[in-house]
C-alpha cells in the first residue's frame, strides 16, 4: 500500500529529517512509528500526505506515485486519508454531529449522504447520545472520539494517528486503543505516531523504531526494547 524507496528528507542548512528510508507497509496493518522527538516521525508522515516532498527518493501509494501527482490530483487523494491529531482540533463553535458532518460537507456530500454517515460513525465511536453537545462539554477522551469519527466518515483506506492519546490518561488512552484497533479490523490500514510504550507493548503490533532520521528497527508485534528507551532519553 505504502512504499518508501531510499527516501531522504532534508531541510535548510543541511537538516536531515529522513534519510534512506526504505519501508513498506501493506494494506490493513498497524504500525506504530515511534522514536525520540526530532527523530523524524511527523516528516514521515507528512511525506505520505504530500504535504511535503522529499529531497530524493520515490515514495508510492497504492502503485502511484505521490511524487508525480498533479496539484489538482493531491485534495483528491487526501481524501483516502483520516488524520487525527494530540490537540482534537475541534470547532469550537459546532456540535459533535456538525464537526463530524464538516469533513463531508468539505467535499460536497449529498445531504442525504450525511445524514446517513454522520449518526452512523458516532454510533460506532460511541457518542451517538452526545450529538448536540459542544466540544467544551466534552471529556478530553470523547474530544478525541469525535477527532476519529470526523477522520473515519470518509471510509478513509489509511488513517494516520500523531499522538492521539497524549492528552489523556491511562485508562481513556486505552479505550482510545481499542477504538482504533476495532478501525483497523474493519479494514483500515492504520499508521500512529507514539512516545507512550505501554501502549506499544500492550498492543503488540508493528513498530517501527526512527532515531535521527533512520529506521534502526522494524519488527512485527513488537515492542520497546530497553535500547529503544536508551535511545529516547539521549534526547
Amino acid at each position: 500500500m505504502i512504499q518508501f524507496f531510499n527516501v531522504t528528507k532534508e531541510y535548510d542548512k543541511g537538516v536531515i529529517a529522513l534519510e534512506d528510508i526504505n519501508l513498506s507497509i501493506n494494506k490493513g496493518e498497524f504500525v506504530f512509528l515511534v522514536g525520540p522527538s526530532g527523530a523524524g516521525k511527523s516528516t514521515f508522515n507528512r511525506l505520505i500526505i504530500r504535504e511535503e516532498l522529499p529531497t530524493q527518493g520515490q515514495l508510492m501509494y497504492e502503485g502511484k506515485s505521490i511524487l508525480r501527482m498533479k496539484k489538482r490530483e493531491v485534495p483528491y487523494f487526501r481524501r483516502k486519508i483520516g488524520i487525527v491529531f494530540q490537540d482534537f482540533r475541534l470547532l469550537s463553535d459546532r456540535t459533535v454531529y456538525e464537526n463530524v458532518a464538516f469533513a463531508l460537507e468539505a467535499m460536497a456530500a449529498p445531504v442525504s449522504e450525511v445524514k446517513y454517515k454522520v449518526p452512523q460513525v458516532l454510533e460506532m465511536v460511541g457518542l451517538d447520545h452526545k450529538h448536540d453537545a459542544f466540544p467544551q462539554e466534552l471529556s478530553g477522551g470523547e474530544q478525541q472520539r469525535v477527532a476519529i469519527a470526523r477522520a473515519i466518515v470518509n471510509n478513509p483506506s489509511l488513517l494516520i494517528a500523531d499522538e492521539p492519546t497524549g492528552n489523556l490518561d491511562p485508562d481513556t488512552s486505552l479505550e482510545i486503543m481499542k477504538l482504533l484497533n476495532n478501525i483497523n479490523k474493519r479494514g483500515t490500514t492504520i499508521i500512529m505516531a507514539t512516545h507512550d510504550k505501554d501502549i506499544v507493548n500492550r498492543m503488540r503490533k508493528r513498530v517501527v523504531v526512527l532515531n535521527k532520521g533512520k529506521i534502526i528497527r522494524d519488527v512485527e508485534k513488537g515492542g520497546y526494547t530497553d535500547e529503544d528507551q536508551c535511545h529516547t532519553l539521549l534526547f
